[in-house]
């Protein structure tokens, strides 16, 4: 039996061709997936582990926060790291140096004044020159290291990036004004967010302390140990040698680099995650193209099956048969798959260090044992199993009427009893749906949708016939003798039509479903952002970090401007809890309702004015506050704070929690600090003159940007637009996996039906007809398939769209309709295109060997 298996595939490997074709691209999917995220894994565990490769010890302080990180300076009044500790760790016995460190951030300007890089990896730090005048975590390139205040190095690929040599000024900034540094020298660095493509900043420590903490503090104290020297015991000297305080911890180097691994590791992990989610989608539309090969080929040898039966063949050699078949069909396939899954993060690897410039660490590409079994172990067994159901339907046909019959017809039992499971999926499926949009939980929705779509794929044979007779009056209309053929043909086989259609449908459901809910997250962001912000423009970080706190008094003096408002974060400690922070956003409470739309629900609307809080809703609804309120606490400067909340508010896209007057809780806050975001209204509206204005007012800063209320509408639109590029991207995969089972579907279906072929031309149907006529049957399944899709993908969005309606307020359910028209255009063109080899093939039969044929 195992014999005749091995001849089965090779005798019939034209027709297994395209099922291999589709467990190999899911193969190399999964393969691809590991490869690559264990390559980059590997490279930036190795690039990690340089930067501690001369530090035995390191001693950090969380409170030293970089000014514009967090809050400015320290965030708190105890004790810091000074160079006096410095002094003190350096003189320890097993100690051979101790190097202070300072750093935050430091955007670059371009020539044209445009930033360099992204605003969340432009470095800053301290260059702090050993004995020979260099930094050993930044080997020179060209030139020398800052010195004074005036002077700056860069890391070499910034430095080229910007076309600065050493010498040149440089425009660097930080959260305020531009600063014109001379260019003294051209560092390396193998820090990860520089090597990725972020910026290095660097600057003699006395300014680094200036720009990011206060002079004489360090963020980090980094100990080498002598030669020979227990990193242990130097970890303990190290903690007596330093303050005593919660915020300052010491740790070894190799804790460090383990903890960076791990966080390295956990990283990767969730990209292979998400990827090999959409490997999975791809290998479960693989399913369907090989259970339906299998049932066709099944079909198609029933007279063979039945000899094998009647010479003494039992059911389990039968239906092990088959599964042989399956086995070698996905091995080869699998084995295939691993090649192309490796050349596949090969040259993502190359493309993304080439023209997407994404300057990934340089490493080997790792294949790992894992990967390799574990890619031909998933293709082998996807294979296998969807096989099993035609190998086991194989087996239950009895020698006498196989040899009677082409194709045994689905018993009423069977048909029964398929109908009442999928009926049963689908009611789960939409109880999952309606409860989860109730409840607004995303998981529920999640399941209720994958219980709707398998109870769908199960009642395909069922819905196929009714869905497709929609088509007939215009396939009759439009293409006579060939459309009704065409239509005929494709409600003949129903199970046939549904397992190619449905294969097509998972990825026409997803992308549906993706693309309703971004233009819904759209529409209600643009709607939020008309109604909530009075502003004109709002000014704030690039990177989300903090303004200097003159930016407000510069941007408060631009002509032009006839309002302005901080929006400034300050904790408040719980007086009767220490771990209890309250966040207020302080704004100013004269000119607050000019910028921002507020909705007073209950309350006082001018109680910033009065020096009382603003609560939102929400916020007040789970702390138990209620108009008249207090709330209780220590600003940051130590001095005691009692608030009350003198009006309820709607929370909307610019304020929640707790909003304050500024000039109430400003003074108290740590030199000015947590300025997040200026809001400004000008005289003449929204200009481009005021545009200009308040970037001048800024410096230049390239970090600091200026936004209106057309900028933000256009960001939220480029940042959903690229998430569902990657998300079609991704599912493009199982697209043409299902393209693969439309082109194998009616290539069998043709050699399956060669005499009536023959016959239809014998009596007169010429061959552009026979071609016509499958194209249309093609046609008509991608469309069933395509049709059957967006109505699952607008359902399954409409629950999204409920279960996110807290989070985005007054969000509805928007389906774009050109988007979704131009999805069914798609798959009628998928249709057409997976036809052409099959009906070219059909149209060049030869009449009289195709009725001969059996």
């Amino acid at each position: 039996m195992y014999r005749t298996a091995l001849r089965n595939v090779l005798a019939h490997k034209a027709r297994l061709l395209m099922t291999t074709l589709a467990v190999l691209l899911g193969t190399a999917f999964v393969a691809g997936t590991l490869v690559f995220t264990d390559t980059l894994g590997d490279a930036w565990r190795s690039q990690s582990a340089k930067s501690y490769t001369d530090i035995a010890v390191t001693v950090s302080d969380r409170d030293a926060v970089g000014r514009g990180y967090d809050h400015g300076g320290r965030t708190s009044g105890g004790p810091s790291l000074t160079e006096d500790t410095r002094k003190a760790v350096a003189a320890l016995p097993d100690a051979a140096d101790a190097r202070g460190v300072v750093s935050g951030f430091a955007g670059i300007a371009d020539r044209k004044g445009a930033l360099i890089g992204n605003g969340f990896s432009t470095t800053g730090t301290n260059y702090v020159p050993g004995a020979d005048g260099t930094d050993p975590r930044f080997p020179l390139v060209d030139g020398r290291g800052p010195r004074t205040s005036g002077e700056v190095a860069l890391d070499a690929r910034t430095a080229e990036k910007g076309g600065f040599k050493v010498g040149d000024t440089v425009r660097v900034a930080v959260n305020g004004p531009v600063m014109e540094l001379k260019l003294t020298g051209t560092l390396h660095t193998n820090d990860p967010r520089v090597v990725s493509g972020g910026s290095l900043a660097a600057f003699d420590t006395a300014t680094a302390q200036q720009l990011y903490l206060s002079p004489g503090q360090y963020a980090e104290i980094d100990v080498k140990g002598k030669p020979g020297a227990d990193d242990t015991a130097l970890l303990a000297a190290v903690k007596k040698a330093v303050p005593s305080a919660d915020s300052i911890e010491a740790r070894t180097g190799r804790e460090l680099a383990a903890e960076q691994d791990r966080m390295i590791d956990e990283g990767t992990q969730g990209m292979s995650t998400v990827l090999l989610t959409f490997a999975g989608i791809s290998l479960f539309v693989g399913i369907f193209i090989i259970a339906n090969t299998f049932t066709m080929l099944i079909a198609q040898r029933t007279k063979e099956l039945a000899l094998l039966r009647a010479v003494g063949a039992s059911r389990k050699q039968v239906t092990l048969s088959v599964l042989a078949e399956a086995l070698l069909v996905g091995l080869t396939a699998s084995i295939g798959g691993l090649v192309a899954g490796i050349g596949i993060a090969s040259g993502l690897k190359a493309l993304l260090n080439g023209p997407w410039e994404a300057n990934l660490p340089d490493g080997p590409l790792v294949i790992a044992p894992s990967t390799v079994i574990g890619s031909l172990v998933v293709g082998v067994l996807v294979t296998v199993l969807a096989a099993l159901l035609p190998s086991l339907r194989a087996s239950r046909i009895a020698p006498v009427a196989a040899m009677s019959s082409a194709e045994q017809p689905a018993t009423q039992k069977s048909l029964l009893v398929r109908n009442i499971i999928g009926l049963l999926f689908a009611a789960i499926g939409v109880g999952g749906l309606l409860g989860g949009a109730a409840a607004k939980e995303v998981n529920l929705v999640g399941l209720g949708a994958g219980a709707l779509m398998i109870g769908v794929f199960v009642l395909t044979p069922l819905l196929s016939r009714p869905v497709i007779a929609l088509f007939a009056p215009v396939l009759r209309r439009l293409f006579a003798t060939p459309g009704k053929l065409a239509r005929e043909n494709a409600v003949r086989n129903p199970r046939r039509t549904a397992a190619t259609a449905s294969a097509l449908t998972i990825g026409v459901t997803l992308i549906t479903a993706l693309t309703v809910v971004g233009a819904s997250v759209n529409k209600a962001a643009d709607e939020a952002f008309a109604s909530d912000l009075k502003a004109d423009y709002a000014v704030a970080m690039d990177n989300f970090s903090m303004l200097a706190p003159e930016v407000a008094e510069q941007i408060a003096k631009t002509p032009g401007v006839v309002a302005t408002s901080v929006e400034r974060q300050v904790p408040v400690d719980s007086a009767t809890d220490e771990d209890d922070t309250s966040w207020l956003t302080a704004v100013n409470a004269e000119s607050f309702d000019q910028l921002i739309g507020l909705k007073v629900t209950a309350g006082n609307a001018d109680a910033l004015k009065q020096g009382q809080l603003l609560a939102t809703t929400r916020y007040a609804e789970r702390n138990h506050l209620t108009v008249g309120s207090t709330v209780d606490g220590t600003y940051p400067d130590g001095t005691r704070a009692t608030l009350t909340v003198g009006g309820l508010v709607e929370s909307n896209s610019e304020i929640s929690g707790l909003v304050a007057p500024d000039h109430v809780v400003g003074p108290h806050a740590a030199a000015g600090s947590g300025l997040r975001k200026v809001l400004v209204k000008g005289d003449q509206g929204a200009t481009p003159e005021l545009k200009q204005a308040l970037r001048d007012a800024t410096g230049g800063n390239p970090l600091i940007t200026v936004k209106g209320e057309k900028d933000i509408k256009e960001e939220n639109s480029r940042s959903v637009t690229a998430v569902l590029n990657v998300m079609y991207g991704l599912l493009g995969m199982s697209v043409v996996v299902a393209v693969l089972g439309v082109v194998n579907t009616m290539a069998m279906s043709v050699f399956e039906r060669r005499r009536e072929i023959g016959m239809l031309r014998a009596i007169g149907l010429d061959r552009r007809g026979i071609g016509r006529m499958v194209r249309l049957e093609s046609l008509i399944i991608a469309l069933f398939g395509g049709v059957v899709g967006v109505l699952l993908g607008i359902v399954t969005a409409w629950a999204a769209v409920r279960t996110i309606s807290e989070a985005l307020k007054n969000i509805t359910m928007v389906v774009p309709p050109v988007q979704i028209v131009s999805f069914l255009v798609a798959a009628a063109v998928i249709g057409l295109l997976a036809a052409l080899w099959p009906a070219r093939r059909a149209a060049r039969m030869d009449i009289l060997g195709a009725i001969k044929s059996e």
